[in-house]
């Protein structure tokens, strides 16, 4: 198991580029299962849960080859219904998004329950519907069964906007017979991402972007070539990152078209950037006092679906109030153990008091100081390495395996910014 070792106090300056986005590379590696003809992506962050989905579409008999500097070319000319590692599906969650496209194209896939972040229950009901509602025959005992003899269009009303739910049934209605409307779709970034990828190589998807899709069905799907976008949620963690520790940081590539939403939540917590074509800069010199709702009432950060503010970045949002003057109530609704981590920053000095599951309220601006805390998942083990940045003296972090799920040489590019921090390996 390996560590970080960081030494806090230090204000990050310089510039660095994000990775590209992981919640993009794994449904557009999933996606490459609908087409014998290689598909070349580029970009692909070199992180643990992209890894993971190689190997396991390497078992279903795709070919992934390395062409450098972040490019694969994934040739999925004959796929067979191999049963997968147990292990291996497990440990990330998008080991669900293989549903789809094998449903779609081998007509049949025995999936292990998926796994992920511990963060509370994640259903995986609104996958189930929708390919049911294709024509799938889904069965369950103590793995997933999907069988089908040909899928057919449907207009299908997801009953809420899962993300992964929503990929699932894009990949499946592009090669279903027929027309699909997608209703209460989710539209983040990397949904759009997937239904481009999806149109280079033949699909016909309308209305990309909204939360209503229209998908006609084709025969087959050719190949093609695609860029995966900037990881918006590491750009957001490195505007954290530069805000704690009062520095300076220009974020290339950031993407910046989709930070629209988060740009307005983190105004409230007084943060700013300025935008310099597709870079935003980050200036040493932020305002950092929260802004009251009207009648000087503690206002409310609250996540919800894209557009709104997303709840992977609701615990960056929150080691950047632990430096901000005044108070704020959090508010996620999504996951019952996403606060889980908040007694993790009490322990470095934070003032937060943790209302229940779903809330927590961030009074600051607290002196963090140095600690010995574990990482529990990927996004709270980030935020406890904005907290170690802004803390004075020295902390360690350990589990570091679950930040890397998600960041790739996180440690290399803080380094890069000025950053003391080591990694290092626990015997």
């Amino acid at each position: 198991m390996e560590k970080f070792v960081i030494e806090g106090g230090l204000p990050l300056n310089g510039e660095i580029t994000p990775s590209g986005n992981k919640n993009a590379a794994l449904p557009l590696l999933a996606a490459c299962l609908l087409t014998e003809e290689p598909v070349i992506l580029h970009n692909v962050p070199q992180i643990r849960d992209v890894m993971d989905m190689r190997r396991m579409l390497e078992s279903l008999g795709v070919t992934l080859d390395d062409l450098g500097n972040r490019s694969w070319r994934v040739t999925a000319k004959l796929v067979r219904p191999a049963d997968l590692d147990p292990d291996l599906s497990r440990r990330i969650r998008a080991s669900i998004l293989l549903a789809g496209p094998m449903t779609a194209r081998a007509g049949v896939l025995k999936l292990p329950p998926p796994g992920g972040d511990v963060i509370g229950r994640r259903r995986v009901d609104t996958h189930i519907w929708a390919l049911r509602q294709m024509g799938a025959e889904v069965s369950y005992d103590r793995s997933f069964e999907f069988k089908a003899s040909g899928l057919k269009g449907a207009d299908i009303l997801l009953d809420e906007a899962s993300v992964t739910g929503t990929e699932n049934a894009i990949m499946a209605a592009s090669l279903a017979k027929g027309m699909t409307i997608l209703r209460n779709a989710a539209s983040e970034p990397h949904v759009q991402e997937l239904c481009q990828l999806l149109n280079i190589l033949g699909a016909k998807i309308d209305g990309i972007g909204s939360n209503t899709l229209h998908i006609e069905g084709v025969d087959r799907l050719h190949g093609g070539e695609f860029t995966i976008g900037p990881d918006y949620l590491e750009v957001i963690s490195f505007v954290g990152a530069a805000v704690v520790t009062r520095g300076e940081v220009r974020i290339h590539n950031a993407g910046a078209h989709y930070l629209g939403m988060i740009r307005i939540v983190f105004n409230r917590l007084g943060v700013d950037w300025r935008e310099d074509g597709d870079d935003i800069v980050v200036p040493a010199e932020q305002r950092l006092e929260i802004e009251p709702d009207l009648g000087n009432a503690i206002p409310e950060i609250k996540t919800n679906i894209w557009p709104a503010f997303p709840t992977d970045l609701m615990s960056i949002a929150i080691a950047i109030a632990t430096q901000a003057k005044g108070s704020v109530l959090f508010h996620d609704w999504m996951y019952p153990s996403r606060m889980f981590f908040i007694d993790k920053l009490v322990s470095m000095g934070a003032q937060i008091v943790l209302c229940d599951p779903h809330r927590c309220i961030v009074t600051g601006p607290a002196r963090l100081s140095g600690e010995k805390v574990e990482s529990p998942d990927i996004r709270a083990g980030m935020t406890l390495v904005l907290a170690a940045l802004a803390a004075n003296g020295t902390s360690v972090i350990r589990n570091v395996g679950q930040i890397d799920r998600g960041y790739e040489d996180v440690d290399g590019k803080l380094r890069a910014l000025g950053a003391r921090i080591e990694r290092l390996t626990e015997h």
